[in-house]
């Protein structure tokens, strides 16, 4: 059977190629494979300097490139690789007993709004609307996420989100209708986000009890983000962004001799998450059309 981490970019990858064929994605290819490549070699000059030799090849970082291009937009190939750049920079160097504190793709496009507003956006029309990409999305999905036992955080995450979307949004504005909340799932990058992105092995708790915490956390965050400022896109990247930041906290509990640091260190990733969102919030909002 082949590593979990092949898997997963066996299924991004393909990703990519049909949403290059049959969607929206805008980048080139020759732009697609420079990304790539670049990818590798950061990659792996990270892994030397960390490790003093290199004894496997990384998969995830290629995993990290894909998923920080299906779901970003820039006219600079360049600020896409240092992106990326950034977020195997904080898998690396970012963490407390070899596990890191944010999803690494989730981790670049924030530092991308963070530091390039003008330039990186977030946008979930790449991979269009089709029905049956979604299901190939789903079914690819599927393929995985009961192997890595994190099928409870797509499930709980949809269920608890669009409670809370009645609740908070639909309920207190006579303008909007459920409806509009169900059409961003037939968005294929929206889903892509859900069972992909949320589900991330390395970022997220392994209880179950746990996960349904953690995938309440987000979708309170969002909610709470387009209630308070209207819906846009990255609401969904910035709750996911603060909650990861407690997981190591939530998962790591047990270890009474080093729980002191561990809360130290957690508050301070959170402070600086809350920080970056608030910065963000600040912006303006954006508006995309894709046209193919």
């Amino acid at each position: 059977m082949i590593h979990p981490q092949l898997q997963q970019l066996i299924n991004l990858g393909l990703l990519l190629l049909l949403g290059k064929y049959a969607a929206h994605i805008y980048l080139p290819w020759e732009h697609i494979l420079l990304i790539l490549f670049a990818t590798i070699l950061i990659e792996h000059l990270m892994l030397y300097v960390k490790e003093k030799e290199i004894t496997f090849f990384s998969f995830s970082s290629l995993s990290t490139a894909i998923g920080v291009m299906l779901m970003m937009v820039t006219p600079h190939v360049w600020l896409t690789i240092l992106l990326i750049a950034f977020g195997l920079f904080q898998k690396h160097f970012l963490t407390w007993k070899g596990e890191h504190f944010f999803n690494p793709s989730n981790f670049a496009l924030m530092t991308g709004l963070l530091f390039f507003y003008d330039d990186a956006h977030i946008v979930l029309g790449q991979l269009g609307d089709s029905v049956w990409l979604g299901i190939v999305v789903s079914l690819l999905a599927a393929s995985i996420l009961y192997r890595i036992d994190r099928w409870v955080i797509p499930v709980s995450f949809s269920v608890i989100y669009l409670l809370l979307q009645y609740f908070f949004l639909v309920k207190s504005d006579p303008v909007l209708i459920m409806d509009t909340v169900y059409y961003r799932f037939y968005s294929v990058s929206f889903i892509v986000f859900i069972l992909f992105m949320l589900t991330d092995p390395k970022t997220t708790p392994k209880m179950h009890w746990q996960q349904l915490l953690f995938t309440a956390l987000i979708a309170l965050g969002a909610t709470l983000l387009d209630y308070y400022n209207g819906f846009r896109v990255q609401h969904l990247f910035m709750a996911l962004f603060a909650s990861a930041a407690m997981v190591p906290l939530c998962v790591h509990w047990q270890d009474v001799d080093q729980r002191k640091i561990l809360i130290r260190m957690s508050s301070a990733m959170l402070l600086l998450a809350l920080s970056a969102i608030i910065y963000i919030e600040m912006q303006p909002p954006y508006y995309f059309e894709m046209n193919g």
